[in-house]
């Protein structure tokens, strides 16, 4: 059976994240139901990360095992037809060795946040953003996002459900910049590691929007790190902001520009 890899792009908003839920819409469960329309039986995909509620997908990646060995360009075209219009699209596809593993294969993964700073409500932007109603400092937001870099114990930032073996994780960057939006100023993080602890990326961004707004100093987030107790993390941010942008493998998988035309 070839398989293959999928660069899939989602808006979060519908469905009660990535992972098939028995009741409720997944982006998994809806690659699945379109895989099913093209080769009629039961598939099983995998994915590089498991999203929640809400959270976006840029440049998430999945894998899955067909009867047929398909052109990957047909096959995305295929899944795009059968997605719709469920807001999911299969963005690249291609074919990889049967030992390739989307989450196994996967050597580092890459998370923006958007946060966007306006009084007026959202409009195109709405279910995209965190939108807050005032400003941040984000050269402050900066100097609390380095006190976290590196391999630490990350149990303050570490969500009481989540199943990973151990707190300890190696953050090999978080970025914090200002940009300028369509809807008005953005604040973009921009997070990168081999791994990530379940909301351990939204626990990042709502403890230094803290160090942001001023109720909190660089120096608190060291504290808070070194606490490894999860009533000292700062409140956890909503997921709508949240996007995972890019998943890393040892050798580049997608080779072809997924935008043929014609």
């Amino acid at each position: 059976m070839p398989r293959f890899a999928l660069k899939v792009e989602y808006h979060g908003k519908p469905f009660a994240g990535w992972q098939r839920q028995k009741d409720q819409p997944s982006v998994q469960g809806a690659i699945e139901a379109a895989l099913a329309r093209i080769e009629p039986g039961e598939h099983t995909i995998a994915a590089a990360g498991r999203t929640d509620t809400g959270v976006h997908g840029l440049g998430q990646v999945a894998h899955c095992d067909l009867e047929k060995n398909w052109d990957p360009f047909r096959l995305s075209e295929a899944l795009n037809y059968h997605l719709k219009p469920a807001p999911v699209a299969i963005v690249d596809a291609a074919l990889v060795d049967d030992e390739w593993h989307a989450r196994f294969s996967a050597v580092e993964r890459q998370y923006l946040f958007r946060i966007l700073m306006r009084r007026a409500p959202a409009t195109h932007d709405e279910g995209q953003v965190w939108q807050i109603k005032h400003d941040l400092d984000v050269a402050a937001m900066q100097a609390g996002a380095n006190m976290l870099l590196g391999n630490h114990d990350f149990t303050t930032f570490r969500s009481s459900i989540c199943q990973a073996a151990s707190p300890v994780k190696t953050l090999d960057e978080l970025r914090v910049e200002r940009v300028q939006g369509l809807s008005g100023p953005e604040v973009h993080f921009h997070v990168r590691a081999r791994s990530f602890l379940h909301n351990q990326v939204r626990s990042f961004v709502g403890t230094l929007e803290r160090v942001g707004t001023g109720a909190w100093s660089p120096e608190d987030v060291k504290h808070a790190l070194e606490a490894k107790d999860r009533a000292a993390c700062g409140p956890v941010c909503p997921g709508h902001g949240l996007y995972l942008a890019r998943v890393g493998y040892p050798d580049p998988v997608f080779l072809a520009t997924g935008c043929k035309l014609g």
